[in-house]
């Protein structure tokens, strides 16, 4: 019979009801369709006795060939009942899909093909109760094999009636969908899993179509821009984009699909877009390019750059912070070495005062007597005055010595992680290697956070300009406890090295290595951890290079009051 088209079966019941078989072979494209007709032409030509003859040799051919193509289709059970649901007529498809050969099923019940479940509830006379009251009934359920197992099946039966309208029986279309609903479930199981996978990415992430309409909306998208999914699907992607960008948008597209020329599809690019709100905000956009069924669509991956330019600016007002504090620093160890020299002298014109006042003594000359009392008045006036003087610069200098310097308990690895981020800029840069060996997060100092990370700063900087020249670069970081209650922090370096000579005065205001140093750093170094109540010093390193160690009082101990030592 060669090809059949699949399609539906459309038989008819003699009433004009519903076909009882779907989705098999379409009569109307059969050849004996124009053998039915050949043979109708013939019979209108022949005798009455002829005839006949001929039309119960086109009925027969009729009967053949339909029942060729009901055996055709393999893939389909069809068979038909009595009205009392007892098998009546078993095609080949149904042989293979069910496992019961016609002479095993002809005359056996329906319920058969039903699991006990089912059999039990009643399931096989309520489906032909209802196909007898509906004319037709489609369900997907499970059906029994003759070995047992059970396969999901989509199911039709119609109802069949004579001319009468009397119930002739039913007809079954049976079609194993078993595999069909695995493969389908698995698609839906991936799609999910894909959508999982999508929706953990922290970039936001929308997929357009070559007009720029947007047909997916990612979670992350919607935590970004603001809005809900269903609030931009189906709308143009320009609405996330500020005034100036979305005009030319649609321009750049129109161009990319005539000529090609892309303006960002396949580039990162630096761009802004913004919120439902109308906040604009830094993006960092990155735009991929697919062909599905011949469809061109857009997929965008937006990271929001709002927290990394936070952090830099943050970053920026820190370094701006700490080079105050070395300005401040710098003039408080100015003002106490000033404090110091000055107390000095105005202890010595004191002490002249007093000398000259006990030089004068009294006089019994009734006319000197007068005047050498008020010289003597002044002098003792001039001397309270100086002591007062220099009460007060040993008070300006215990301030500047000690200060008010706001210690807190801060956890060392984060306040060594701040320094160094900015200490640290452009190391990488000049070819340093940088090791860090830090104590974990729970150890706890008691410090001016701004004031140490001002230290750290000073000596890792110098560190990394000591190795500007050296063949071999590693910044070492580390801590380590020093004694009880302190904890000893290290900044070590391979550069050219300290020389003795130098080293001992490495700490002294204005003693620089520098040819265009001022000498400052160190001495506030000094004179910022020694209010901590710890000490600084540096040692040369054995391979080449200098390390600098400074304590600092863990948070469990007080920070030590030395008072005023030095007059």
């Amino acid at each position: 019979m060669g090809h059949v088209p699949m399609s539906e079966v459309e038989t008819s019941t003699p009433d004009g009801s519903e076909p009882f078989v779907e989705q098999g072979p379409r009569l109307n494209d059969l050849p004996f369709r124009a053998t039915s007709n050949r043979t109708a032409r013939m019979i209108a030509s022949q005798s009455p006795d002829d005839a006949a003859i001929s039309v119960a040799r086109g009925d027969a051919m009729l009967a053949e060939e339909l029942g060729l193509l009901i055996d055709g289709a393999t893939t389909y059970a069809i068979y038909m009942l009595d009205p009392q649901g007892h098998v009546t007529i078993w095609n080949r498809g149904a042989e293979r899909i069910k496992g019961w050969a016609e002479a095993e099923i002809i005359g056996r019940d329906v319920a058969i093909f039903y699991p006990a479940d089912d059999i039990a509830a009643g399931k096989p006379e309520a489906d032909l109760a209802r196909a007898h009251a509906c004319g037709r009934i489609e369900e997907e359920s499970w059906r029994v094999r003759k070995d047992g197992s059970e396969f999901l099946a989509a199911v039709t039966i119609t109802a069949l009636h004579d001319e009468a309208g009397a119930l002739r029986g039913f007809g079954k279309v049976i079609r194993d969908i078993t595999h069909e609903k695995a493969a389908e479930a698995a698609i839906v199981r991936r799609e999910h899993h894909l959508r999982s996978i999508l929706n953990t990415v922290p970039d936001a992430m929308i997929v357009m179509n070559e007009n720029g309409i947007v047909a997916s909306f990612s979670a992350a998208a919607e935590l970004v821009f603001g809005y809900a999914a269903s609030e931009v699907v189906g709308q143009n992607v320009a609405m996330l984009m500020p005034q100036a960008y979305a005009r030319d948008h649609d321009a750049h597209l129109r161009k990319y699909r005539v000529v090609g020329e892309r303006h960002v599809i396949g580039n990162v690019r630096l761009e802004r877009a913004m919120r439902k709100g109308g906040e604009t905000f830094p993006i960092e956009l990155a735009v991929g390019e697919a062909s599905i069924g011949g469809e061109r669509i857009f997929t965008g991956f937006i990271r929001d750059l709002t927290n990394r330019h936070a952090t830099e600016r943050r970053l920026t007002e820190l370094q701006s912070e700490l080079v105050h504090v070395s300005r401040v620093s710098a003039m408080g160890t100015m003002a106490s070495t000033l404090a110091h020299e000055i107390n000095q002298p105005l202890t010595a014109i004191a002490n002249y005062l007093e000398a000259t006042r006990a030089m004068i003594g009294d006089s019994d000359d009734p006319l000197l007597a007068p005047l050498l009392a008020d010289v003597a008045e002044a002098l003792d006036l001039a001397a309270a005055q100086s002591l007062r003087a220099g009460t007060i610069v040993r008070r300006l200098r215990a301030f500047v010595d000690g200060g008010d310097t706001g210690f807190r308990d801060e956890r060392l690895d984060l306040l060594l992680e701040e320094a160094t981020s900015l200490g640290l800029l452009g190391a990488h840069e000049a070819g340093i290697t940088v090791t860090r060996h830090v104590a974990p997060g729970d150890v706890m100092v008691l410090v001016d956070r701004i004031q140490i990370q001002q230290v750290l700063v000073n000596l890792i900087r110098n560190a990394i300009q000591s190795m500007a020249c050296s063949p071999v670069k590693v910044l070492t970081i580390a801590t380590a406890p020093e004694r009880e209650g302190c904890m000893q922090i290290t900044v070590a370096d391979t550069g050219t090295g300290i020389d003795t000579a130098v080293r001992a005065r490495l700490f002294e205001a204005f003693a620089t290595t520098k040819e265009d140093g001022m000498g400052l750093g160190l001495s506030i170094c000094r004179t910022i951890v020694e209010a901590h109540g710890g000490r600084i010093w540096a040692e040369g390193v054995a391979t080449g290079g200098t390390a600098f160690h400074f304590t600092v009082p863990l948070a469990a101990f007080p920070v030590p009051d030395e008072g005023d030592t030095d007059d």
